[in-house]
This record gives structure tokens, C-alpha cells and sequence, in this order.
């Protein structure tokens, strides 16, 4: 009887061990307001596209504006799931096609604030962002 108590207090000592183990293996990522995270990427731009003092502040409005309309996207889909609705077919395509407007006409307003230099790296910096993230996703999947 003392082995099968000793044993199954091991047990249960491995396990939590194995548990904070995991937990500690991801650490948890500070969260940012929009306004710092906006602050950060423009300073990021700013030391990689050398913009000046004219390009910061009107990326700087572009980058809140940007960051309101993901904000009000991430309220209506929360309230949606919070409702429990789901969207329809068309209601996805036009969500879809809503965001596509939304990138070119971000896109657009990028190109006419940047020269044609800095428009070219930035849209390589971009091209190798979304490379980046897709090998995340990759490798999150494949760890899965």
C-alpha cells in the first residue's frame, strides 16, 4: 500500500513538472496598446526607409487610422461571436473584398506619401514579413 501511495504522489509530481514545463516553453508576449504598437512600426519604417519628418507624420495618421479600422473589425466579429451568428457565404465575400479594398487603398496611400525607393523596399519588407509569418504558421502546424 505505501509503494502504490509513493508511486502515485510521483506520479503526479512528473505531471505537474511536464505541465509548467510546456507553459514555460511559449513565453507569453507583452501586450501592447495600438498606440505603442503604431509608435514601434513607425519607427521601425522610419530607421529602415530613412523617411523624413513630413513622411513620419502622415504614415504616423495612416497607422492610426489603420489600427482604428482593425479595432472596430475585431469588436464586430467579437460581438458576433458572443451573439453566436455566423456569417453567410456573401457575407464572407464582401468581408473579404472589403479587406482587399482596404490593403490597395493602403497601398495606394503608402505609395504617394513614400519615393519610389523607399515604396520598392518597403514593399519587399512587406513581401518578406508575410514569408516570415507563413513559415510560422508552417511550423505551428507541424508541431501540432
Amino acid at each position: 500500500m505505501k509503494k502504490l501511495i509513493i508511486a502515485a504522489l510521483l506520479f503526479v509530481g512528473i505531471a505537474g513538472f511536464a505541465q509548467e514545463a510546456d507553459q514555460s516553453a511559449q513565453p507569453q508576449r507583452e501586450r501592447l496598446t495600438p498606440e505603442q504598437r503604431n509608435d514601434r512600426q513607425l519607427k521601425k519604417l522610419t530607421s529602415e526607409l530613412n523617411l523624413d519628418a513630413n513622411q513620419q507624420t502622415q504614415i504616423k495618421q495612416l497607422l492610426a487610422d489603420r489600427s482604428a479600422n482593425a479595432e472596430k473589425f475585431r469588436e464586430d466579429r467579437k460581438n458576433r461571436k458572443d451573439s453566436g451568428t455566423k456569417l453567410t457565404t456573401e457575407q464572407k465575400a464582401a468581408f473579404k473584398q472589403q479587406m482587399a479594398d482596404e490593403k490597395t487603398a493602403n497601398d495606394a496611400k503608402m505609395k504617394s506619401i513614400l519615393n519610389d525607393d523607399q515604396y520598392k523596399k518597403w514593399t519587399a519588407i512587406k513581401d518578406e514579413n508575410r514569408e516570415k509569418a507563413k513559415e510560422k504558421m508552417k511550423d505551428r502546424k507541424d508541431n501540432n
